[in-house]
């Protein structure tokens, strides 16, 4: 088998790790030259063992002296070694450490038989084949990691920065928080951080899979990997290299290669049993006969016998199932969906709940003002001229909503002396304005200052403003849901989730709006991180089939992301303790990638058991031929190679997935 336990050179070749995580361009050229060394092997081996079959031959038929007979079987017997030293090597080192039943040893005694009962032009053509067959594969297996290496190559060779007012070229590792970069056209930005000057265009494909170019400016963010397009712009860097963006998708990619899904590992199992079987089935075949059956020649039965071990060989399975998750892997990483592992594509694909957090995840985040409910006489401009007035130095997101809305109607926000302004903890902010105070905040401010009005109860996030101790009215804030909001809602039905519920710790009011505007099945409201654990746990104990995904972006949501089935992170806008909990990362802050992780995930696994039945199917019909005598050994381990190369190239379709396709 093709495991991680295996220490030979040929099953090295499979291991999808190989190579994926470091291969440079010099590490590429490296492989390159090592087929070229291996093909150049096999020629010599060939050629050996051509010219002792025809001395071997030529001897038998009196053509040549009789004495050449020993040169013409010593001559095939070192192309023959030539050929088979590695997969010879990589069985004696598996039967030395226990591990006997692989599809190295089955190759092994298959040819070695063969040799034995003088067909060596067999024996050795099995070997030829079989290594030019690991060859084509490895070669298709390079196409798959290319997607994978595309994104390890996202972190940028070096960073322009100012030091002493000088501009000089360092390593991304040398800059830190505060300094100020210089990128120009063409160039990847090296550390996160945020447009200092200039204006340009960002090509993001690369972490985000978005294929239109972002308008960015100054106080916009520049996130390591982010290419400049068409200007020249200052940076201020946030982050160091090994916090950055690219740092951390590399880490992501990275981690994935040490996970394995359940069907690789149904895999692994499966070897334990079926070697041995397939071993016993032909000793069976070889010796019984003869013994039962009179007249039946032991040769004979040998050799059926031998093609069935050929055969039997597991090459087509260990190589394609990694193969085609692997693909799977680079397929989701292409559309800016990093998926921490094989094993994660196989929950993904299993998904029957998926769980949702409200801010930041299925809603944009930015409060906006929603409603204006003036009272006593006052209009819905007076209501937020005095609002704005109260909340004219406060930093808080509900402050600045509503200073943005009065601006958005085409007047200047009022002018707040800042000795006449103060801010009242937990309760709102008050100011004077045109000789009377004004205050704004939540319900609490009100009932503080003794100030008369509807006592209702509250639908959302609310601000209440009052004037001269005279309410004014009501303020109904929220944030809005994400464009694709319902659509990724609709999706995830089409797919057969079962279950769309939402928690999260704002107001039911507010909660219950966007749930109802995205179209889900079900609202937790008002929940801090313990009990948004507790519910999901819930939830799953609830779970009869399938598994449960959780989508969510903040640090609270860290707990839940690690403990569902898998977890699913929104990456740009994400913090990072949710990053690094998720199985996955969205690095588009759009819930339809949750869709887009399933679909993937479908067609992978469907891939890999396309595989599995492809495989299993040609070797039972081989193996029954040749017990009967119908297929040589040429045309098992044609059919062998045939069927891996098969598997191979289905495998590579997992890399190609059509962008929001209805996959079920």
């Amino acid at each position: 088998m093709h495991n991680h336990e295996h220490e030979h050179s040929i099953t090295h070749k499979h291991e999808t790790e190989a190579c994926c995580a470091s291969c440079s361009d010099g590490t590429c050229s490296e492989e390159k030259s090592g087929h070229k060394k291996e093909l150049i092997e096999l020629a010599i081996a060939v050629f050996i063992a051509v010219a002792g079959f025809f001395i071997l031959n030529a001897s038998k038929t009196g053509n040549i002296s009789s004495r050449y007979f020993y040169l013409g079987i010593a001559l095939e017997l070192a192309g023959y070694i030539l050929a088979a030293r590695d997969v010879l090597k990589g069985a004696l080192k598996g039967i030395i450490k226990g591990r006997v039943m692989d599809e190295l040893f089955l190759m092994s005694i298959a040819s070695i038989g063969a040799f034995i009962i003088g067909a060596t032009e067999e024996a050795i053509g099995v070997m030829v084949l079989y290594r030019i067959g690991e060859m084509l594969q490895e070669s298709a297996a390079d196409k798959s990691r290319q997607s994978i290496r595309a994104v390890l190559a996202l972190r940028p060779d070096s960073a322009r920065l100012k030091r002493n007012g000088v501009w000089i070229t360092v390593s991304p590792e040398e800059v830190k928080p505060g300094d100020e970069l210089l990128v120009r056209p063409g160039e990847k930005v090296p550390v996160d951080g945020r447009v200092l000057s200039g204006m340009a265009s960002f090509d993001t494909s690369s972490l985000t899979g978005e294929s239109e170019p972002s308008p960015a400016g100054p106080g916009d963010k520049a996130m390591a990997g982010f290419i400049v397009k068409d200007a020249v712009i200052n940076i201020i860097a946030e982050k160091p290299a090994s916090e950055s963006s690219a740092a951390r998708i590399v880490e992501l990619v990275e981690h994935a290669r040490s996970k394995k899904a359940s069907t690789e590992l149904f895999i692994s199992r499966f070897a334990k049993w079926y070697t041995p079987i397939v071993v016993i089935l032909a000793a069976m075949a070889a010796f019984l006969p003869p013994i039962l059956i009179p007249g039946e020649k032991l040769s004979v039965w040998v050799y059926r016998a031998l093609v069935m071990l050929v055969i039997s060989c597991p090459c087509a399975l260990v190589i394609s199932v990694p193969l085609g998750y692997f693909g799977g892997l680079g397929g989701a990483a292409r559309r800016g969906i990093l998926v921490k592992g094989a094993s994660v594509l196989d929950t993904l694909a299993e998904a029957r709940t998926v769980v949702f957090d409200k801010t930041g995840t299925l809603t944009d985040g930015s409060f906006t003002v929603k409603a204006l409910n003036p009272h006593n006489g006052h209009t819905e401009d007076s209501l937020l001229l005095h609002a704005s007035a109260a909340a004219a130095h406060s930093n808080h997101p509900l402050a600045k909503a509503i200073r943005s809305a009065w601006q958005s109607r085409g007047l200047e926000n009022p002018i707040i002396d800042e000795s006449n302004y103060s801010e009242i903890p937990g309760h709102g902010t008050e100011a004077l304005f045109n000789g009377v105070k004004v205050l704004a905040g939540s319900d609490k401010i009100l009932h503080l200052k003794g100030i008369e009005h509807p006592c209702e109860p509250a639908q959302g996030t609310e601000i209440h403003v009052a004037s001269d101790s005279v309410y004014l009215g009501r303020i109904d804030m929220g944030d809005s849901l994400k464009p694709d909001g319902k659509a990724a809602v609709r999706r995830l039905k089409a797919l057969g989730v079962k279950r769309l519920l939402m928690l999260t710790g704002d107001s039911e009011g507010a909660a219950m709006r966007t749930a109802q505007e995205a179209g889900l099945d079900e609202v937790h409201s008002g929940l801090l991180p313990e009990g948004k654990l507790e519910r999901l746990e819930a939830v799953l104990a609830e779970q009869k089939k399938g598994t449960v995904l959780f989508v969510g972006d903040g640090v609270n949501d860290a707990p839940v992301l690690a403990r569902a089935d898998a977890g699913i992170a929104m990456g740009l806008a994400g913090a990072e303790a949710a990053m690094e909990s998720a199985d996955v990362v969205l690095m588009k802050d759009e819930p339809s990638g949750v869709a887009d992780a399933i679909e993937y995930a479908r067609r992978t696994r469907r891939i890999v058991k396309q595989n599995i039945a492809m495989a299993l199917a040609v070797k039972v019909v081989v193996i029954s031929f040749g017990a009967l005598g119908l297929a040589a050994m040429w045309q098992a381990i044609i059919a062998d190679v045939g069927v891996a190369l098969l598997a191979v190239l289905n495998s590579g379709r997992a890399l190609f997935v059509p962008r929001q396709a209805s996959i079920q």
